[in-house]
């Protein structure tokens, strides 16, 4: 029977470390994922409407394929400015790639962002919006253990009509490999059921992470899963790239960055699990995968197993944070 790591965050992966900035008048935030070195990354992008920043270097036929950190933030487009504060920390902190002996430290820093800007909180920021300083504050909040919920990059965010947030999960597969995943929910799509109660995601949850409710209790017509239009279009969040689901899946594994891109596309399907509809054109879902290249894999046929087994997880395991970051949410902050 897998079981999730001793903690049930992306952290029980080891080398990772995260931290949430969160301005409350605002309502927004900042949340980043800081690697240990270097690790081999990957981006997946499903929805219609995303707003990144480095991603062309993460792809197979760059020369990178590696990052730092990761960067997920609210602000919409504004948020993408928190990378800024994470990449100049880093470069002083002597962390990044070096060109040439005495040269600056470059840090490879890729960052997604959420639109937050109608969800409430004063944004009149004029020429300083507060998310370069978040990113710096964020990073030097990490660490292993972290909160769920409306902090960080989800602290503005919704989830169809009702708070999303930040969730978090992860699974344990035994001989030493670790499985994470890491959500900054604000999708179009309901991540409840039609009776408002019963997650999608109940099929997949260990030890009552999500309130433990199970299954639903009666028969619902689930042919119109979907939020109401007509409440979403009066919110102002029927527009293309003003919702997304952001995501990181993280792996203990000697992953390749194009190994690490599958892992990526399959996490999309904990996407598709946990919240209807998903990857919308009004949606900018965004996975991230990391991993750590502590576990070998081996070779042939035994190595596509196996990162098939880890692709698995990680959507098992996104489809747990996502529910998670709802259940979190219901909470006071």
């Amino acid at each position: 029977m897998f079981r999730p790591g001793p903690r049930n965050l992306i952290t029980d992966v080891a080398g990772l470390t995260l931290g949430h900035a969160t301005d409350e008048r605002v309502r927004s935030g900042v949340t980043v994922l800081v690697c240990g070195d270097a690790w081999a990354t990957a981006v997946d992008v499903r929805g219609g409407g995303p707003g990144t920043r480095e991603t062309d270097a993460l792809s197979s036929e760059n020369l990178i394929g590696r990052s730092h950190a990761l960067v997920l933030a609210g602000g919409s487009v504004f948020g993408l400015a928190a990378a800024d504060g994470v990449t100049t920390a880093l470069s002083a902190r002597g962390v990044g790639l070096r060109l040439r002996p005495g040269s600056a430290a470059i840090p490879i820093v890729p960052a997604a962002v959420l639109h937050d800007l109608s969800n409430g909180g004063d944004k009149a920021w004029g020429l300083e919006p507060p998310y370069r300083t978040l990113g710096s504050a964020a990073l030097d909040a990490a660490g292993p253990d972290f909160a769920l919920g409306r902090v960080g990059a989800g602290r503005g965010a919704m989830a169809g009509l009702v708070e999303g947030g930040i969730g978090s999960a992860s699974l344990d597969l035994g001989d030493g490999i670790i499985v994470g995943a890491l959500v900054a929910l604000n999708s179009i799509g309901s991540a409840l059921m039609p009776d408002g109660i019963t997650y999608w995601s109940w099929p997949y949850e260990l030890n009552g992470e999500f309130g433990g409710a199970g299954p639903p209790d009666q028969m619902m017509d689930v042919s119109n899963p979907a939020p109401d239009e007509s409440r979403l279009m009066a919110l102002g969040r029927l527009q293309p790239g003003t919702n997304t689901t952001l995501g990181v899946v993280a792996a203990s594994a000697d992953l390749s960055t194009v190994e690490c891109k599958r892992v990526a596309m399959m996490a999309h399907d904990g996407i598709a699990r946990a919240v209807r509809p998903a990857h919308t054109p009004f949606d900018g879902d965004t996975i991230f995968a990391v991993a750590n290249g502590l576990v070998s894999l081996g070779h042939g046929q035994q190595r596509a197993a196996a990162i098939a087994r880890i692709g698995s997880a990680a959507a098992d395991c996104m489809a747990r944070a996502i529910a998670r970051a709802v259940y979190h949410s219901q909470r006071p902050v």
